[in-house]
Parts: C-alpha cells; structure tokens; sequence
C-alpha cells in the first residue's frame, strides 16, 4: 500500500471534491493580486489538506469505526484545518480570485441582502458564536444523537460539514487582526470569546474519560477497526483528544488575539484610543482658536475707541 492508496477516497463526495478545488482555484487566483506572503500561503493549503484528507480519504473508515479515531477527524475539521485558513487571513486572496464582473453581479449583492447580513450578525454574535462552536460538540456527541449519525450517511455528512463551517466562523471571528471596525469583535472581545470555549471542552472531555461504562456502544456493534484496543480505552483516548488538544487550540487562539491587540495598541490603532484622543485634540483647538479670536476682537475694539 503506497500513499495513493490512502489518499482515495473511502466514499467518494462530490460535495468536497467542489469546496476544495473551488477554494483552491480562487486563492490561486487571487494570490498574486492581494500579495499574500509564504508563511499565509502555507498555512492556507495545510489548512485545507488538513480538511481533504479528514473529509475524502481511506482514513474515513477509520473514523467511522474508532471513537478516538473519530474525535481525531474532528479535531482536524473544527479546530486545526479551520485554525491554519483563518490564520492565513484568505478574504482579499478569495475574492480577488473571483471575477470582477461576478463580484459585481452575484457577490456583492447577495453579501448586502438583508437576510444574509442578518443571519450573518446573529452567528458572528460573540454570545452566539461561543455556544455554536462549543453546543456543536456536545450535540453531536450526545449518545442517541451520536449513534444516529453514525448509522445514516446523511446525517454523518451533516455533521462533519456542520463542524467545518462552524470552525472556519469561529476561527474566522478570533483571528482577524485588524482593529474593530472593520473587525467585527474588538480585540479585547476575540480573547475573551476563545477563552470562554475552554471550560465546556474541558468539562466534557473529562467526563468522557472519566465515565465508567461504554457511551457510545455503535462502535462495538458495527465493528471495530482496531480489535486489539478495548471500547473503554478507546473512549478514554477520545476523551483526552478533546479535553487536551482541543483546549489547547483554544489557548493558542487566545494567546494570537491577545498578540494581536497588543500589536493594536502599540500602534494606537484601537478604536476607544483613536476616540480617546480625538475630542480632546479638537478641543483643545478649538478652545485656542476662540481665545485668539477674542484676543483679536478685543484689541479691534479697543484700537477703534
């Protein structure tokens, strides 16, 4: 077995065949016109064949046959792949990549539609955000819920494709780097937005360490792929996936906003500084302004008696 044996897919999708060559095509397009740099570069395409291989490989029947196995994946589908595109700030290579006539005609107007911009302030609500990205997890992971998407290959694609969009919302909002407005969060707000998501992981990774019988039997009745680990060992593994990685990603996240508001602030570009120092500014002008003014009118007035 060579690495294109792994690399086919274990059930073919087309729907992940179009995201990726359709994201790829656009930031290959768009690239040279928003000048991105190597290191943006590289952490744009490891995001993406982070969500390639955990989406269309031969490691899929993996996935679907290990719960550790399965928290892998979505480590990589809601936390690392996610992670590496937000951190790469792809917006102005996508849409450079997109034709100008069809930003013109498609783009923009559907962007300002009122339906799409209020469902868009309502999931990018920090509020709303932080309960997407952490309720997602424990949705899924609710044992009936888990043992119905396990068996139905709809509702497996809905959940993996759920925790992709949901990452890339979450990371997107974190990660941004530049002061609010145009950042939808102020930095102070993206630290303490990824900070929140900490706990509830940690909670329910350990839960599912700790907890003495098998939560998720569907893996014992469809088979194991590794018979040689027990179904408890395999539900510990799990549990640490999430309770350990996937909090520390969390904590990276929050140690790069917090990098990036200091960054804000040494260069006075926050918004409560600009607002800070502007009035005062204005004000003192203008208080210099009416003093000469009535310094000169006085002394007109004088001169003329």
């Amino acid at each position: 077995m060579n690495l294109l044996y792994w690399l086919e897919p274990w059930e073919p999708s087309p729907t992940v065949v179009i995201a990726i060559v359709v994201a790829a095509v656009l930031f290959v397009r768009g690239q040279r016109k928003a000048r991105v740099s190597m290191a943006r570069r590289f952490s744009f395409w490891l995001g993406l064949a982070g969500l390639y291989v955990a989406l269309h490989t031969r490691l899929d029947y993996f996935f679907e046959h290990e719960f550790f196995m399965h928290r892998a994946q979505h480590l990589v589908l809601h936390h690392l792949g996610p992670f590496f595109i937000a951190l790469a700030y792809p917006g102005a290579a996508l849409r450079a990549g997109i034709p100008f006539a069809w930003r013109q005609r498609f783009v923009r107007p559907a962007l300002a539609a009122r339906p799409v911009r209020a469902v868009v302030d309502v999931v990018m609500h920090p509020v709303v955000a932080v309960v997407l990205f952490v309720g997602l997890i424990y949705f899924w992971l609710l044992s009936p819920i888990h043992f119905m998407a396990m068996l139905d290959w709809r509702l497996y694609r809905v959940m993996n494709w759920s925790m992709v969009i949901d990452g890339l919302m979450f990371w997107w909002l974190v990660l941004d780097s530049r002061p609010a407005p145009p950042a939808r969060l102020s930095p102070g707000r993206r630290v303490l937005v990824v900070i929140a998501a900490i706990p509830p992981q940690i909670v329910l990774g350990a839960f599912i360490f700790f907890s003495p019988r098998e939560l998720y039997p569907i893996y014992s009745i469809c088979g194991r792929a590794f018979t040689w680990l027990s179904p408890l060992r395999d539900q510990q593994i799990g549990g640490l996936l999430l309770w350990i990685p996937g909090s520390m990603m969390s904590v990276i996240g929050a140690v790069l906003a917090l990098r990036h508001w200091m960054r804000l602030s040494a260069r006075a570009r926050l918004r409560e500084e600009r607002v800070g120092t502007t009035p005062v500014a204005a004000r003192h002008d203008g208080d210099t302004v009416g003093k000469s003014t009535g310094e000169s009118g006085a002394a007109t007035a004088k001169s003329g008696a």
